[in-house]
This record gives C-alpha cells, sequence and structure tokens, in this order.
C-alpha cells in the first residue's frame, strides 16, 4: 500500500462518530427524559431492612399527623366549649388551633412526606399531589387567622402581642412565598422544561430547606400557642382543678406529638437510604 495514502477510520470509530450527532457538546447536559431514573435502577434494589424502616415511617407519620389534629379537635370539643363564629368570639377562637394545626401541621407534613417518598407514580403527578395538599392547606390557615383576629376584635384584645403572634405572621409569609415560587418555579416553568432546567436546578435546595424550615417553624408556633392558651386558662376561675389538670396533659401531649412528627419529618426528608435512590437527596430532584 502507498504510504502516501489515509488509512481508513477504523469500524469502532466510525460506529462513535455515528452515534454522536455533530455540534454536540460533550459537557455536562441534562439527561433526555426516556433515559432511566436512578431509583430504577436495579443495583439501587432495597433489601428488607429498607423496606421496614420506610413502613415505619410511613405507618408512624400517618397515625401522629392524623392523631394531633384529632386530638386538638377532642381538646376543643370537650374542653374548650366547643366552635361558633362572630356570635360567640370565645368559640369563635377555637377554630383558630384546629384550622391551624390542620393546615399547617397535618396538611402540609402529608404533602412534604408524599414528595419524599411516593415513587408509584410518574414525577409530575407527585409534583400536583405535593402542590394540592400545600393548595389544601391555604383555606385553612386563611380561616384560621380569620378567626382568631375577629375573635380578638370583638372580645377587644390587642393583635400581634406576643411571640407565638410574630411567629405565626412570619409563618404564614414564609408559606404563601413557598408556594408561589414553587408553583412558577416547578410547575409552570416545565412549559420549557431543558431552557429552565439550570434555574430549577438551582431553586430546588432552596425550596427544600426552606420547606422544612417553615414546617418547624410552624411547629414551633403552634407549641407556643399552646403555651400561651394554657396560661389563659390557669387565670380561669370558672374552671375546676380537675378539668385544668386534664387540659394540662391533652395539651402537653399535643405538644410533644408536634416535636415527634417535626423530628419524623426531618429524618423522612434527609435520611440518605430513601425510596429516590440511595444517594440523592430530596434537594437534588426537581
Amino acid at each position: 500500500m502507498d504510504s502516501n495514502s489515509v488509512s481508513p477510520m477504523p469500524p469502532l470509530a466510525i460506529m462513535e462518530n455515528e452515534k454522536t450527532p455533530p455540534g454536540t457538546p460533550n459537557g455536562d447536559m441534562p439527561p433526555p427524559p426516556d433515559e432511566k431514573r436512578y431509583e430504577e435502577d436495579p443495583d439501587n434494589a432495597w433489601n428488607a431492612c429498607s423496606w421496614c424502616e420506610y413502613m415505619l415511617i410511613v405507618i408512624l407519620s400517618t397515625i401522629l399527623l392524623v392523631g394531633v389534629l384529632i386530638l386538638t379537635l377532642f381538646w376543643v370539643m370537650f374542653y374548650r366549649g366547643g366552635f361558633a363564629w362572630s356570635d360567640k368570639p370565645s368559640q369563635q377562637f377555637n377554630l383558630h388551633p384546629i384550622l391551624m394545626i390542620a393546615g399547617f401541621v397535618t396538611l402540609s407534613g402529608f404533602s412534604i412526606l408524599i414528595y419524599r417518598l411516593c415513587r408509584c407514580m410518574k414525577h409530575i403527578y407527585v409534583k400536583l399531589i405535593h402542590m394540592f395538599f400545600h393548595a389544601a392547606a391555604i383555606p385553612c390557615i386563611a380561616l384560621g387567622f380569620l378567626s382568631v383576629f375577629d375573635s380578638h376584635n370583638v372580645l377587644q384584645k390587642v393583635n400581634f402581642y406576643s411571640l407565638h403572634s410574630w411567629l405565626g405572621f412570619v409563618t404564614m409569609g414564609m408559606f404563601v412565598l413557598q408556594f408561589v415560587i414553587g408553583f412558577f418555579s416547578f410547575l409552570v416553568m416545565l412549559c420549557c422544561e431543558n431552557k429552565t432546567y439550570s434555574c430549577r436546578s438551582a431553586m430546588v435546595p432552596i425550596h427544600a430547606s426552606l420547606g422544612l424550615a417553615n414546617f418547624w417553624l410552624a411547629i414551633a408556633t403552634s407549641v407556643t400557642g399552646i403555651i400561651e392558651k394554657e396560661r389563659e386558662t390557669a387565670k380561669d376561675p370558672n374552671l375546676s382543678e380537675d378539668n385544668r389538670l386534664i387540659e394540662h396533659y391533652i395539651t402537653s401531649a399535643i405538644g410533644i406529638t408536634l416535636v415527634v412528627i417535626g423530628i419524623i419529618v426531618t429524618f423522612a426528608v434527609r435520611r440518605t437510604n430513601a425510596p429516590a435512590s440511595a444517594k440523592v437527596y430530596v434537594t437534588e430532584r426537581i
């Protein structure tokens, strides 16, 4: 063969060249939509201990999230005189703890856990369910705020005078901000999925961290509210000593349950061995 002739390209190099279209960058790019997700990799299959841990978290968190709402409802119905609206301001106030715990703790807690633990459907459906639970919490929070605000005005009490009230104000503001940012960043921006990938990637850890901080802030606000109400109850001359003692036990149980819920939700969100994968945190999922 003539030494000046060009040697043909090896067959393997030709195949590799055909696989890579012209103009395709070699840098790190977002994975294509049809690429297999990490959690579908058989190398990351769970063992029996992982599944037991998963089921324990799901069952225990469900019992506590529903149980704290039922316990609060029991306390208000049997020891605080039930519910009413503006015609009975004392009973109108009783809507406040029920609705706030329902919105900020029960519904928001389920929303966080569903996003983290639910892997039985497409990720877009998980996002929609996550948003639905947060959206369902909005009317509960709004009515809970209106009930206490209206009750204080009728009883001529000062609004925003305690640590509890200011913590609640900050919690509501952060909740609204989180909902708006999450809605536009992770749902609306999906219409341009490839172009907004880097922006959504940058927003994920911020949204997840602020969401968990907002959940703990809601728990702290609920606990301070229970303490504030218990102090008012101690000054009530119409309340018998036995009922005062029973209420003390009930409110203490509510406060402890709220703290345990915060610990379990934080553990479920931040643990490394999760349904998403054995390596990827929720803050890395978009």
